[in-house]
C-alpha cells in the first residue's frame, strides 16, 4: 500500500489539482461505458464495493460507516451502517443479512440489511480485509491479510467456525461454488488454492507477468483474473493454473468486478483513471476490448448484473503531495461514487 500511496502522490502532484467533473463526457468506446452520473458522499476513505441483487443496492466500505446507495434512485444513505476502519460488505443470499470486515477492531460484524442494525460482532485474525460469500458452504470467508489466515463466518449462526492458515500477506479471494477458494499472496506473487470444506491450503499457482496481486475474480470457464499493482492482468485456468493470457492495464487497480450476463472483467486502476474492460467470450476472448476514462483514484467498485452499471469509488485530492510512503489526503467535499453506463 505504501507503493501505491507514494505514485499516487506523484501522480496527483504531476497531474496538478483536480478539476471538478466536466459536465460533457467522453465519448464511449467499443464497451459502450462512460461516465454518467456522481454520487456525492460524506468525506473520508474507503475500499471495496459490492452489490446486492436482492435489495438493488451498492455497498460502499467508507472509513467507519457503510455507504449504501439505492441502484434505482441512486439515492444514497451515507451511514447506513457502523464500522470500525471498514474494507469490505458481503450481501448474504436468502437472507436479511450483510456481514463487514473491519481491520480498526478485526472483526466480522453481521449487520441487519434491513436497517444497518448490530447483530454480532465477531473477532478475526488480524487485518480483516477482503471477505467474499461462498455459496457451497454459505460461509463468509474473510481474508486476514497480515495474519495470512482465512476465517470461515456462519452469518446465520453468527459465529467463526473455523480457519485456515495460508501463510504470507494475502489480498483479495475468489471462491468457485464448488469447495474451492482462491486467494492472491501478495507478497509472493501467488495464488493460493485452499479446500473450504477440508480447512487445508493445497498448493499454490504462480503469477509470472505480475507482481503485487489485488484483486481477484472467478469467472466463466473457469477461469481467473488476477489484478497486478506493476499494471497487469493476468488469466489462468482455475483448475491447472495454467497461465492463459498478461495483459496491460492501468497503475495500481485493487480490484476485478465480473459482469457475467455480458460475459466481461472490469478492472479499475487508481493512477492512471482508467476502467480495463476484458472480453471473456468470443473473437475477442482473453483480450481487453476497452479502456474506459474514469478519475484518478478510481481502483474498486461493484457492477450491478442486471443493468450492467458500474460504480467506482473515488475523490479528488489535495496539493501539494505528501512525502513518499504516505497517503494523499482527500480535498474535503469531493468524495463521489462514479457511475457508468451504457
Amino acid at each position: 500500500m505504501n507503493r501505491l500511496c507514494t505514485l499516487l502522490a506523484a501522480t496527483v502532484l504531476a497531474a496538478g489539482a483536480l478539476a471538478p467533473p466536466a459536465l460533457a463526457q467522453p465519448a464511449a468506446g467499443a464497451s459502450g461505458l462512460r461516465v454518467v452520473a456522481h454520487i456525492p458522499g460524506p468525506d473520508g476513505g474507503w475500499d471495496y464495493t459490492s452489490f446486492d441483487p436482492a435489495r438493488r443496492r451498492v455497498y460502499v466500505a467508507h472509513g467507519m460507516t457503510v455507504m449504501a446507495i439505492d441502484a434505482e434512485t441512486g439515492k444514497a444513505n451515507p451511514a447506513f451502517a457502523a464500522g470500525n476502519r471498514l474494507h469490505a460488505v458481503v450481501p448474504v443470499p436468502a437472507t436479511d443479512r450483510i456481514v463487514t470486515t473491519n481491520s480498526g477492531d478485526n472483526s466480522a460484524k453481521i449487520i441487519s440489511a434491513v436497517d444497518g442494525r448490530l447483530l454480532a460482532s465477531v473477532t478475526t485474525a488480524n487485518d480483516a480485509d477482503g471477505a467474499v460469500y461462498d455459496p457451497a458452504s454459505g460461509l463468509v470467508l474473510v481474508i486476514c491479510g497480515d495474519a495470512g489466515e482465512v476465517d470461515l463466518i456462519d452469518p446465520k449462526a453468527m459465529k467463526l467456525v473455523g480457519s485456515i492458515k495460508v501463510g504470507d500477506k494475502l489480498e483479495f479471494g475468489a471462491v468457485d461454488g464448488k469447495g474451492r477458494l482462491y486467494v492472491n499472496v501478495e507478497d509472493k506473487n501467488e495464488i493460493a488454492v485452499v479446500d473450504i470444506a477440508a480447512r487445508k491450503a493445497l498448493t499454490r499457482y504462480p503469477l509470472t507477468g505480475c507482481t503485487r496481486p489485488t484483486g481477484l475474480a472467478y469467472v466463466m470457464g473457469a477461469r481467473l483474473v488476477a489484478a497486478c499493482g506493476s499494471g497487469a492482468a493476468e488469466i489462468l485456468d482455475a483448475p491447472t493454473g495454467r497461465d492463459i493470457a498478461t495483459l496491460k492495464i492501468g497503475a495500481f487497480p485493487d480490484a476485478v468486478l465480473y459482469d457475467p450476463h455480458r460475459r466481461i472483467a472490469l478492472i479499475p486502476s487508481a493512477i492512471t483513471g482508467t476502467l480495463a474492460v476484458i472480453a471473456l467470450d468470443g473473437k475477442d476472448d482473453n483480450t481487453i476490448v476497452d479502456t474506459v476514462s474514469t478519475q484518478i483514484g478510481a481502483r474498486t467498485g461493484a457492477v450491478d448484473p442486471r443493468t450492467g452499471r458500474v460504480y467506482l469509488p473515488s475523490a479528488q485530492y489535495e496539493l501539494p503531495a505528501p512525502p513518499p510512503g504516505q497517503r494523499p489526503k482527500p480535498k474535503a467535499g469531493t468524495f463521489e461514487v462514479l457511475v457508468l453506463d451504457r
